[in-house]
């Protein structure tokens, strides 16, 4: 077929329409195959790629310092005091280094004794790395002598001083060094044609990452330093000696325990067939399992897997294995203990999951030669036979520690425990009994918007704002567009979701309105698809006590309906806190700062002013409150992130919670910063 000669189209498909990919080509081609995408994330995945390839080695036991360097230059630096890459000659004139560098599936880590256990399991991760660069080095410090190879765009050679690449597979000696001084240091210079303009490493992520490391690797040293444009943060430093014991009491935080810390170790093995030699051969594998867990007072857990040091955030067989075994052992704990408070329900005294493990921090560690899993980004694991083992270690560690045998055992943890449990089993099932009583009163006609919702007309694109009290309200609803535009008065005190229960916060009256009124249901059952409104916006009085309601309704939403945060649905409105009135016009300031800046400046000018102070939003006119708070056009709104709540929480615990010490050191700390404030 053709287009009158100028330009062939044809519909065949014959042997020179199939395209072969050979080495690092197939990389460059299909990147996300590889690393999960082109943007932040899988540059980053090639960063960890190498940190993986340190990491390594220090839990060989083979290194006690990891350094990582983001550079000014658009480069990445990781440098370790390992053994150094392996830079005899391989195959002919090509070294091992330029193997690891260059070939797919090439490493130490095959199960051939180099590693017993390691991140960086494929065989590609230095390939990929050098393959999705457009220059890359390697320094290796071994035998006395600093030996060095260069690539670019994947071939490998040497820079001269006038900046002239010369190919080259020989390795360059660069220095001589103690021989007792060994390690690799890998500079890399990512491709900006292949990965997203917007793409970039998030320093707090790489800072919470290696933090993860410092407690999988105890006594290992990690170094962060951001050397990049517009950075001003000095260099950090990681390390830990207590391992997976750190780093619960880490993810714990600064609330209060209900039991001292569990630890359970094991090991067990299983077979499997492999390939070796083109024959599919019957291997047996160790496993060894690591966990340290307690219990927290509050309702929401943390469960953080790692195989090997690779973490796992969408778990995989060994978290399934230590959830199944954590249920049943405390099924079996809370029957022989018989508690008083789950007598009356009989039958249904089960311990569900959600029972076991509310309150829950736990670290789950695997450690494993050749797992398997699901994907070359190592998010879940799939290896099958780690599951039973996790199970076994699980069930044996829980069953000695609840009968008392098990070191740090103690009979006041365990009742404790068990009442924590049996409690949240009562909440659950109270919780449920109410959650019905309220879907019958729906079927029979009784249930409906709350009666103090100033509803919108139409509902694509709309918002909900949420404001203290009927004071509030009023204004609100004048100034506001009825059309997409709702409002919510939230009267007293909303219930501190952190810290009542389940079945008290069904029953506060505020938090059920707020339910009710974005109708798509709450906890578990909580469903973003079904919601009324595309943005829940906070509208609280610039004060003390707008700060106190805003942070007990994004703890509410943070427990009760997560979905909105992840998403980025939830925002926090700035009204302003003074107007400036010259003459006939008038300004509106959102900061006491900000107003003694204008201040100053209006005064070095001659201009006469005067200043209204908002003490509410009820204190501006419909127009007013129009023009700074409400108008998309001039609002200054800022959207909560989970991250953002989970901080609000973090505060509301320390200043309102049961524990005194916390607020009292929190007072003495900021009582010079902020004791201006005090209305005395």
């Amino acid at each position: 077929m053709t287009d009158g000669g100028k330009g062939k189209k044809s519909n065949s498909y014959d042997a020179d329409d199939i395209e072969v990919l050979e080495g690092l080509e197939a990389v460059r081609k299909r990147p996300g195959m590889y690393i999960g995408g082109t943007g932040s994330g899988g540059l980053t995945h090639l960063l960890w790629e190498i940190i993986d390839n340190g990491v390594d080695e220090a839990a060989g036991g083979h290194a006690r310092l990891l350094q990582v360097f983001l550079h000014s230059d658009g480069s990445y630096e990781v440098t370790d005091d390992g053994r150094g890459i392996p830079i005899e000659k391989k195959e002919g004139e090509i070294t091992a280094l330029e193997v690891v560098f260059t070939e797919l599936h090439a490493g130490g880590k095959f199960g051939n004794g180099a590693y017993g256990a390691s991140g960086g399991l494929h065989g590609v991760g230095a390939s990929v790395v050098n393959a999705l660069a457009t220059r890359l080095e390697v320094e290796v410090d071994r035998g006395g002598v600093t030996h060095k190879l260069e690539f670019q765009n994947q071939i490998a050679g040497h820079t001269a001083k006038n900046g002239r690449f010369t190919p080259s597979h020989a390795l360059k000696k660069d220095g001589k060094i103690p021989k007792s001084r060994t390690g690799t240091r890998v500079r890399y210079w990512p491709d900006i044609d292949i990965f997203d303009p917007e793409a970039s490493i998030d320093y707090e992520e790489v800072k919470n990452r290696l933090g993860q490391i410092c407690f999988l690797v105890p006594g290992l040293k990690i170094r962060l330093s951001d050397k990049r444009k517009g950075s001003k943060r000095p260099a950090e430093e990681f390390v830990s000696k207590g391992g997976l014991a750190d780093y619960v009491d880490f993810l714990s935080g600064e609330t209060q325990p209900v039991t001292g810390l569990v630890r359970i170790a094991g090991s067990g093995e299983f077979t499997e067939k492999i390939p070796i030699d083109g024959k599919l051969t019957e291997v047996t594998r160790e496993c060894q399992i690591d966990i340290a867990l307690r219990w927290i007072h509050g309702y929401e857990n943390c469960i953080v897997s790692f195989v090997n040091t690779i973490p796992t955030p969408d778990g995989g067989t060994h978290v399934a294995g230590f959830e199944r075994s954590l249920t049943t052992a405390l099924n079996q704990a809370v029957s022989a203990a018989d508690p008083r408070k789950l007598r009356k329900l009989k039958g249904d005294a089960k311990v569900q999951k959600e029972d076991a493990q509310e309150g829950l921090v736990a670290v789950v560690r695997a450690v494993v030669l050749e797992p398997q899993f699901r994907g070359q980004t190592k998010r879940e694991l799939g290896t099958p036979e780690v599951q039973k083992i996790v199970g076994t270690v699980t069930r044996d560690g829980l069953k000695e520690w609840f009968e008392g045998t098990a070191k740090g055992s103690k009979k006041i943890h365990v009742k404790a425990i068990l009442d924590k449990v049996a409690e949240a089993i009562v909440n659950r099932i109270s919780t449920k009994q109410a959650l019905d009583n309220r879907r019958k009163a729906a079927q029979l006609g009784n249930s409906g918007l709350p009666d103090k919702l100033a509803d919108c007309r139409l509902h694509p694109d709309s918002e909900l704002l949420i404001v203290e009290g009927d004071s509030a309200a009023g204004p609100a609803k004048r100034a506001r567009d009825s059309a997409w535009q709702a409002v919510l008065p939230l009267r007293g005190k909303v219930v501190n979701a952190g810290k009542g229960t389940k079945r008290a916060v069904l029953d506060n009256a505020e938090a059920t309105a707020l339910f009710t009124a974005i109708g798509a249901g709450s906890g578990p059952e909580f469903d973003l698809a079904s919601r009324r409104y595309d943005r829940l916006i906070l509208l609280a009085d610039a004060d003390v006590d707008g700060s106190h309601i805003r942070c007990l309704v994004l703890t509410l939403i943070y427990h009760y309906m997560t979905p909105l945060l992840e998403h980025g649905h939830v925002y926090a409105a700035q009204p302003p806190t003074h107007a400036l009135v010259l003459g006939q016009d008038k300004e509106f300031v959102y900061s006491e700062m900000d107003l003694g800046d204008r201040m100053s400046e209006l005064d070095k000018k001659g201009r006469r002013y005067r200043v209204t102070r908002f003490k509410g939003l009820g204190e501006m006119d419909d127009d007013e409150l129009f023009e700074t708070t409400l108008n998309p056009e001039t609002r200054v709104l800022r959207r909560i992130t989970l991250q953002d709540a989970k901080k609000a929480e973090k505060a509301f615990a320390v200043m309102m919670g049961a524990p005194v010490e916390p607020r009292k050191d929190f007072i003495i700390k900021h009582s010079r910063d902020y004791g201006h404030a005090l209305d005395v």
